[in-house]
């Protein structure tokens, strides 16, 4: 039988890795509802995300996961829901198709950069090259970053602008920047 000693000391320990826990999520900020942790990597946190859902069947679509697990770093600007639903309709029915999954991959590595590159490090290379800064992603595309008041935006091949709409959540392999439009590479 526990002594109320023991039961005291495992509520406290109990208490205290709980609020351990807590705290790493306080490093950053919200996403969908959901807390994000820096100990976990990208995919480990955007599932639990309810505004990343699309982009994760997405990734998962494009055979992504694996890459995105890895150790990285990575940048990755990722589209809500809402910005994959602004697509014409039918089109992302129409990306998760096995076929197309060539074309589903080089749009999503367009949204991934190899580096850990926090916004006031991109608001600093903004401001060192005048205002625009071009930005290289795995994908092949090159997206040309800028300042709007104290947002970042995004520009990609097309003259789509997306916005950071939250930034620098921390993940284990790099961070994730959530952003408002999808971001496509020319055609």
């Amino acid at each position: 039988m526990f002594s109320t000693k023991t039961l005291a000391t495992s509520a406290l320990v109990l208490s205290l890795s709980g609020f351990g826990f807590a705290a790493s999520a306080m490093d950053n900020p919200m996403v969908g509802g959901a807390a994000m942790y820096a100990d976990k990597n990208i995919v480990e946190n955007a599932v639990n995300s309810a505004d990343h859902t699309t982009l994760v069947a997405a990734v998962q679509a494009a055979g992504l996961v694996e890459t995105l697990s890895g150790e990285g770093p990575f940048t990755v600007f990722a589209p809500t829901n809402e910005a994959f639903a602004a697509l014409p309709e039918g089109t992302v029915d129409t990306l998760l198709m096995p076929e197309n999954k060539d074309m589903l991959t080089k749009i999503l590595t367009c949204h991934v950069v190899a580096a850990d590159a926090m916004s006031d490090a991109i608001a600093g290379m903004i401001a060192d090259d005048g205002g625009a800064h071009d930005v290289p992603t795995v994908g092949g595309c090159t997206l040309q970053a800028k300042m709007d008041g104290d947002n970042i935006t995004l520009t990609d091949e097309r003259g789509q602008v997306a916005t950071v709409t939250i930034a620098d959540v921390k993940q284990s392999n790099g961070v994730i920047h959530v952003i408002d439009t999808v971001l496509l590479p020319a055609e």
